[in-house]
């Protein structure tokens, strides 16, 4: 019996010692300190894991696990020692009182901060059909995360309201749904800003500020409304990369934070909290990995708000419009006269539509830009011993802003000031909140090719979509202002076209010679043709359509009611149709 009870002491004195020192070295809990496990389940007593938490996180790096010194809980006080579970109880009442989280963390301070400022946004949308231009694809219901910035002014994610038909918003601890209306959207940057006009929904609402970037291993905590659940949910992380990165619903490259916070659907344009303020909006993870998230950055937050408040609208990121090549290999930097101490990269193409076309030329080295060097691989210096490529100097550059770029040419240097802009590739990258344009003439349906036109092809549309017209969405430059490339979408059968049915996605040239522009000039040509016989040329002048123009006509109207369509025009291209036939009555009675 003596035996065992010594046996049992013992034993209870190696799993106390244990279950201490397993807490300050064990790396499994190291990890759910750092965010990476969002249940608050740990493996010790209560009142010693939370006591442990405070002393091992340091107030100023919360990331940052020491040896600190023990919590002014554990030292003497008036010469009496106060018990740690006695002074954690009276925190936990004192901030229960308070209507606050019992625990005193990162975490928890995230959850008090947001509580009156994180909302749950419920979003109906419909998508038209790019293959059925006049028509819709089925409604759905999506849901999503925002927060209150200053201005009676929600922010959130722009494919959180994206094709929006109807949205609402409802506040933590309340039951009532308010109607919202979309003030301003940037697709690009995934960001869009709501307002709400119910007084009832401003009470007791406190907008967020937002902060700076966080460095890398700093901790942050994103606090949103993912799925499986209807109340808040917090998850907490640390900062593993800052970058340009591919934002996936505007296919741009801007700057993002990339966090080992788990980011679910419903997350998206909820905040990243560190501290009290908001270092980022979570907006997509990496699939197929566990664990890594992406929030975007204050710097591209503030331009977007800043240029809204400045135009009333989205006005997009700048760009150079050049296309440039890393210059690592030394024998291409001696093949284009830099002496050995000059970096920079080779530019190879130069969009047409920038200010740059009229100053740069093809096979100019960029050195620097705005007089921050630029290395061989194309990155510049970013905070401390950090490489950021120099895109993002460009696109925080704020419309018709000049930036100061020294180039290299023929083994000189110069200077030049150029002015920079947001500038619209050929084909469109996404056309989110506005019905697609087409034009219906004998059967052929026009219509300008998009990229999400070819997404239409299913998400291997890269490979199944046509490779004609893949290539040139990618590549194809715009040679002036409002340029589309112009596609037969497909026929819709009648004896008018037969024998024309298979000249689908093909790119139309000219209509009686004359090159087409663009979608709206097509539908120009052919309504005020005043000839006998129509001819529209197809891809590179390899196929002809030839028809009667009356005949054609007649059959238009036979093909729109045969296949139910309203009208042989989008309501772009009828609203400007009309105003040019009134007009032209007004002139003609005049």
């Amino acid at each position: 019996m003596l035996l065992r009870s010594v046996r049992t002491v013992e034993l209870l004195r190696r799993i106390s010692t244990s279950s201490v020192s397993g807490f300050r070295t064990s790396p499994p809990f190291l990890q759910r300190c750092n965010g990476v496990t969002t249940t608050s389940e740990t493996p010790f007593p209560t009142h010693i894991s939370r006591h442990c938490y405070s002393i091992s996180v340091s107030p100023q790096n919360e990331n940052r696990y020491t040896n600190a010194p023990a919590p002014v809980s554990l030292r003497r006080t008036n010469n009496r020692k106060i018990s740690p579970r006695i002074n954690y109880n009276r925190k936990i009442s004192r901030r229960r009182q308070a209507g606050k989280s019992p625990t005193n963390s990162p975490a928890a301070d995230a959850v008090d901060l947001a509580l009156d400022s994180v909302v749950k946004i419920f979003t109906v949308s419909t998508s038209p059909s790019y293959f059925l231009p006049w028509q819709n694809k089925s409604q759905r219901e999506s849901m999503g995360s925002g927060f209150v910035i200053s201005g009676r002014r929600i922010v959130t994610n722009a494919h959180v309201v994206a094709d929006h038909s109807f949205v609402l918003v409802r506040k933590h601890g309340s039951s009532i749904k308010h109607r919202a209306e979309v003030q301003a959207v940037g697709h690009e940057c995934d960001l869009a800003i709501l307002v709400v006009d119910s007084e009832v929904f401003w009470e007791g609402m406190n907008p967020l500020e937002l902060g700076d970037i966080p460095f890398l291993q700093e901790a942050v905590a994103v606090v949103g409304y993912p799925q499986g659940g209807d109340n808040i949910s917090v998850t907490t992380g640390v900062v593993s990369r800052v970058e340009p990165t591919q934002y996936v619903h505007g296919a741009t490259q801007l700057m993002a934070i990339q966090i080992d916070a788990a980011i679910n659907p419903g997350n998206s344009g909820g905040p990243a909290i560190m501290g009290n303020k908001v270092a980022g909006v979570a907006f997509q993870n990496l699939s197929g990995a566990e664990n890594i998230g992406y929030i975007i950055p204050t710097p591209v937050i503030k331009h977007f708000i800043t240029g809204v408040e400045q135009c009333g609208k989205y006005i997009g990121f700048c760009s150079m419009g050049v296309s440039c090549q890393p210059m690592e290999n030394a024998q291409l930097r001696i093949g284009f006269q830099m002496s050995p101490e000059m970096t920079g990269v080779l530019i190879s193409k130069i969009n047409p539509l920038s200010d740059a076309h009229r100053i740069l030329k093809k096979d100019d080295v960029i050195l620097s830009f705005d007089s921050v060097s630029i290395a061989n691989d194309g990155t510049v210096p970013f905070r401390n011993r950090e490489r950021i490529t120099f895109d993002h100097l460009v696109s925080m550059k704020k419309p018709n802003e000049t930036a100061l770029v020294k180039v290299l040419r023929e083994g000189k240097e110069q200077e030049f000031s150029i002015t920079l802009k947001p500038l619209q590739p050929l084909v469109p990258v996404h056309q989110f909140d506005q019905l697609p344009s087409y034009y219906i003439f004998a059967g052929f349906v026009f219509v300008p090719l998009t990229q999400p036109y070819l997404h239409e092809y299913g998400e291997d549309w890269y490979n199944t979509s046509p490779r004609s017209l893949c290539v040139r969405a990618l590549k194809d430059l715009p040679k002036k202002a409002g340029q589309q490339l112009v596609i037969v979408s497909q026929v819709l059968m009648d004896d008018i076209n037969t024998g024309y049915e298979r000249l689908t996605e093909l790119q139309v040239k000219k209509v009686n010679g004359v090159e087409v522009d663009n979608l709206r000039h097509l539908c120009q040509l052919i309504e005020n043709c005043n000839t006998e016989n129509l001819r529209v040329d197809l891809e590179d002048d390899e196929r002809v359509i030839f028809l009667n123009y009356q005949s054609a006509k007649i059959a238009t109207s036979l093909i729109l009611k045969r296949h139910r369509i309203a009208s042989a025009m989008s309501s772009d291209l009828l609203i400007e149709q009309n105003l040019v036939t009134e007009l032209a009555s007004s002139c003609s009675v005049v």
